[in-house]
């Protein structure tokens, strides 16, 4: 009886490890990343990230340091 507890507790001490680790990605309105100013890619990555996001769930962003990158040397961007 006393080998079953030991491992059960070993089982559920090696079970409770393997929880929770991998990537963490921020929701997209958690904050404005550096990049959808940097470059036009960077602004439509962003927006897409937005609009693949559930609305209905994520908390307002403060978009008022965000500046639209204008580049018009470049290709226009495909949306899907």
């Amino acid at each position: 009886m006393k080998k079953s507890w030991i491992f059960a507790l070993c089982a559920a001490a090696s079970l409770a490890g393997c929880g929770g680790g991998g990537d963490h990605t921020p929701p997209a309105t958690e904050s404005v990343p550096a990049s959808a100013s940097a470059s036009t890619g960077g602004f439509v990555g962003y927006l897409m990230a937005l609009v693949a996001s559930a609305a209905d769930t994520l908390e307002p962003v403060d978009v008022s340091a965000v500046n639209p990158p204008a580049d018009d040397a470049s290709e226009p961007t495909p949306i899907n």
